[in-house]
C-alpha cells in the first residue's frame, strides 16, 4: 500500500514539474513547451492557411492600416478636447512621401569612450559600445550596449504620436537628414552634437540633438518639435527601448539573469526598476500631461 502511496506521489511531483517548467518557458518569451495555448495552436494554423490569409481585410489583418498608425509605435493617449482647438485635417503630405524614398543611412560617432551608430531612419541609436571596456564573454572585443544585427536587437527609439487617428507625425520611422558637422571628438574639444531632422509632416517636423561630452557615457538629447502649420496641433513625444527575447552570450540556459531598466547613483547604488514602477511612473505622466499642443 505504501508503495502505491509512493508511486502516485511521485507521478504528481514529476507532473508538476512538467508544469512549472512550461510555464517558465512562457514567463521568459518562449513557446510553450508541452501545453501550447489555444491562442498558439489557432495563430499556427492561420499562418499555415494561404487562402485565408488572402481573403483577409486590411483592417482585421492590421488594425492599424485603418488609421494609419506606423508599426511599433505607442498607441496615442485620447485628449479631452478644449479651448476650442480644432485638430487638423488628415492631409496628404508630398514631402514626407518624398523622404521615404530616401536611402537611410548610419551616422557614426567617435569620443573617446563611445562609438555610437545613430539610424537617419527616425534618428535612433542602433549600437552603442564602450571602448574602454571589455567584453568578458568575447575576449578582443567591447562592450556592446546597444546593437541592431543578427545576433542581438536592442534600441532606443524616440518620436511623435498624434492623439486624432488617421494623422501621422514623424516617428521612428520616419526618413531624416543629418546636418552636416564633426562626427569624432578629438584633440581639446569638450563636445560634440549631432543634429537630424525630419521634413514636415501633418504640419510638425522633429528635429533631433543628440550631444556627446569628451570622458562621458551619458548621452544628452533635446528634442524640437517645430510647428509650421498656422494652427494649435496636439502631439505627443514617446520614448522607447525595444529589444528582443533573446538571451545573452554566455547566459546560463537554466536561469534568467535580470533584464531590464537600472538606475545607478552614488547614494542608493545599483537599484533595478521594475514593470510594474515603470508603468506607474508612466501612467503618472499621463496623467499629468496627456495632451500637448505645439
Amino acid at each position: 500500500m505504501n508503495d502505491i502511496r509512493r508511486t502516485f506521489l511521485w507521478v504528481i511531483f514529476g507532473f508538476s514539474m512538467v508544469l512549472l517548467w512550461d510555464q517558465w518557458q512562457i514567463y521568459n518569451g518562449h513557446k510553450a513547451t508541452f501545453f501550447p495555448s489555444p491562442a498558439q495552436v489557432a495563430s499556427q494554423a492561420t499562418g499555415q492557411s494561404s487562402a485565408s490569409a488572402i481573403n483577409t481585410p486590411a483592417s482585421a489583418a492590421n488594425p492599424n492600416a485603418m488609421n494609419g498608425t506606423a508599426a511599433g509605435v505607442p498607441t496615442p493617449i485620447q485628449p479631452s478636447v478644449s479651448n476650442g482647438v480644432m485638430a487638423p485635417p488628415v492631409t496628404a503630405n508630398t514631402s514626407s512621401q518624398e523622404s521615404v524614398s530616401r536611402k537611410k543611412e548610419i551616422v557614426q560617432i567617435t569620443t573617446d569612450v563611445l562609438k555610437v551608430d545613430v539610424d537617419t531612419e527616425g534618428g535612433s541609436v542602433v549600437r552603442l559600445e564602450f571602448l574602454k571596456h571589455v567584453d568578458i564573454t568575447r575576449p578582443g572585443q567591447n562592450v556592446i550596449l546597444l546593437d541592431n544585427s543578427t545576433e542581438r536587437i536592442y534600441m532606443a527609439q524616440t518620436g511623435l504620436i498624434s492623439s486624432v487617428p488617421g494623422i501621422n507625425f514623424p516617428t521612428h520611422k520616419t526618413p531624416m537628414t543629418p546636418r552636416p558637422g564633426l562626427r569624432a571628438l578629438k584633440g581639446d574639444a569638450k563636445t560634440l552634437s549631432l543634429v537630424l531632422e525630419s521634413a514636415p509632416q501633418n504640419g510638425l517636423q522633429l528635429i533631433k540633438t543628440y550631444t556627446f561630452k569628451a570622458g562621458s557615457y551619458a548621452i544628452d538629447v533635446v528634442h524640437d518639435i517645430v510647428n509650421t502649420s498656422s494652427q494649435d496641433i496636439p502631439a505627443q513625444l514617446y520614448f522607447q527601448l525595444v529589444r528582443d527575447g533573446n538571451k545573452l552570450a554566455g547566459e546560463s540556459a537554466f536561469y534568467s539573469t535580470f533584464t531590464g531598466p537600472a538606475i545607478y547613483t552614488e547614494a542608493k547604488k545599483y537599484q533595478k526598476v521594475e514593470f510594474a514602477d515603470v508603468k506607474k511612473k508612466n501612467m503618472d505622466i499621463e496623467k499629468q500631461s496627456s495632451t500637448g499642443y505645439v
